[in-house]
């Protein structure tokens, strides 16, 4: 099964830590919405990554539709908001753990 990386890129390197209350009620609302491939299982890992120079979201999803991944990715409520943006790539080789 294909394996998608999907990064979201935040408005500003220190996002994660800085989040606003109604930053923060959007990031819950996007949390919520991903919820469907966690269910499904085909979430691999979902959640803010920080570095020492910035934070941003990382998703690995294992799903044979990438159609269906990029228009559900464009509702999520950080992209509608115009909070962040995503960039999808398709994990090109590589190890996914076995289910």
């Amino acid at each position: 099964m294909p394996t998608f990386v999907l990064r979201l890129i935040a408005p500003r390197p220190n996002f994660a830590q800085t989040l606003t209350d109604s930053e923060r009620e959007i990031m819950n609302r996007h949390a919520a919405h991903w919820r469907p491939y966690l269910e499904r299982g085909e979430m691999v890992v979902f959640g803010p990554v920080l570095t020492d120079e910035d934070s941003y979201g990382l998703a690995v999803v294992e799903t044979d539709d990438e159609q269906a991944l990029r228009e559900f990715a464009a509702q999520d409520p950080v992209v509608t908001s115009a909070t962040a943006a995503f960039e999808l790539g398709r994990l090109a080789a590589g190890h996914v753990r076995e289910r």
